[in-house]
């Protein structure tokens, strides 16, 4: 299943990771451990913050893909199921033909 994964950054534990150079490390490494199909990178309620998506096989991958970021940044992380367009339209085909 398609996982957004939000990724919230704590300042002082974000300027720590920079000052020591291993933000970049810590990101890299988790992107390509999940293979991300995409990553985009902003501020959300002051934090720094990273949205991720990857594929995600079975809901005992969480932890493999959440940790790095507790343990190397301190991180809040959410997941969310999402979709892309053809994922949509194919859900709602299924939708009207249950309606």
């Amino acid at each position: 299943m398609r996982m957004m994964m939000t990724v919230q950054i704590p300042t002082e534990a974000g300027n720590a990771a920079i000052k020591d150079g291993s933000l970049p490390q810590i990101v890299g490494n988790a992107l390509q451990a999940l293979r991300a199909e995409a990553a985009y990178f902003t501020s959300r309620d002051g934090l720094r913050t990273g949205l991720i998506f990857f594929e995600m096989a079975d809901s005992s991958d969480i932890p493999s893909a959440a940790e790095p970021f507790f343990q190397g940044l301190d991180a809040k992380i959410t997941f969310e199921p999402v979709m892309n367009g053809d994922e949509m339209r194919a859900g709602i085909g299924k939708a009207m033909k249950a309606a």
